[in-house]
């Protein structure tokens, strides 16, 4: 029988589209997870009806029979993280770029039917033109955005000469319920939500001024859902972006007002491979994936805001 399968599935995207999945009815669903950055309990009210296997994609041996013949192969399993590719290269280069071609090469011999590849908008590197469109020459201004752009060619190159369904989604700044805060290289906003909750300052890296285009993880869930089915799209890479641009100082303002506090932000040196300014381009989302958010960035913060202050605080 023909099987989903998500690598990085215990992760906070991975799990988002292991449970949107199963929304949809699907019966079958094969998670692939080291726990190096995934978490079990991302997966905790959906156990019972997935198929967990606690693999490493660098194991070909262990993984590609977990892939052969999978309909739709998610592929979100990464170090995902600026910073930690600039001050640790080699894991990341290691689950990144080999990982990505074990899992290619997986679904190519073992007949599966697609990848949804998880791309990453830090390949544009900065840009004077913004929105950031797909033909626009890469310029990747760290480890990891040069390991996942390694990845989207990989793809290209696997759909051209193989034969293998690929398409690959740049993400923009990601965010929601299951970011994981404890780290120093945890994304921005889960930051941000951790410290409202403790009523301390954040660190900003640079003036605050810096803008991301942030997008809900309901809504990159279901556009990966809308790439495995869409037509005549392999082999491409489109934009997993809302389109839109906030400052991470509007980002604290916006928790301050809902909160209904003031607690000023202390700020730091800007740090190594961080992008000024992204933002998508998402008419080819639109045309090729009738892609649709449903999540404004106000209701997006809301709402994780809300599964913070019931799952993390204390």
């Amino acid at each position: 029988m023909s099987h989903y399968l998500v690598t990085g599935g215990a992760g906070f995207i991975g799990s988002a589209i292991v449970r949107r999945l199963l929304q949809e009815g699907a019966r079958k669903i094969v998670v692939i997870d080291n726990l190096l950055t995934g978490r079990e309990s991302n997966l905790e009210e959906v156990r019972r009806s997935i198929d967990f296997q606690r693999v490493d994609i660098c194991n070909y041996e262990e993984a590609a029979p977990l892939i052969r013949g999978a309909a739709v192969v998610f592929h979100q399993a990464a170090i995902p993280s600026v910073p930690r590719s600039i001050d640790d290269p080699v894991p990341s280069h290691e689950v990144n770029i080999n990982g990505t071609f074990n899992v290619l090469r997986a679904a190519s011999e073992g007949g599966a039917g697609r990848v949804v590849y998880a791309a990453s908008s830090s390949a544009y590197g900065d840009t004077a033109v913004l929105p950031k469109v797909e033909t626009m020459n890469p310029s990747p201004k760290s480890p990891y955005a040069l390991q996942k752009l390694v990845g989207e060619y990989y793809c290209n190159v696997f759909s051209s000469v193989y034969g293998l369904e690929t398409v690959a989604l740049r993400y923009f700044n990601v965010y929601g319920p299951r970011q994981d805060p404890s780290s120093p290289y945890s994304g921005v906003l889960s930051q941000f939500m951790k410290a409202i909750l403790e009523r301390r300052s954040p660190t900003i890296f640079g003036d605050g001024e810096q803008s991301r285009d942030f997008t809900y993880v309901d809504d990159v869930a279901e556009l990966n859902l809308k790439a495995a089915s869409a037509k005549n799209v392999s082999g491409k890479v489109i934009n997993g972006g809302n389109g839109g641009r906030i400052t991470l100082n509007q980002a604290w303002a916006l928790l301050q007002r809902i909160e209904g506090v003031e607690i000023p932000a202390v700020y730091g040196p800007p740090r190594a491979g961080d992008v000024r300014d992204s933002q998508a381009e998402t008419a080819t989302a639109v045309r090729d994936l009738g892609h649709a958010p449903k999540f404004s960035f106000d209701e997006g913060m809301r709402l994780t805001l809300e599964w913070y202050r019931r799952n993390v605080r204390g």
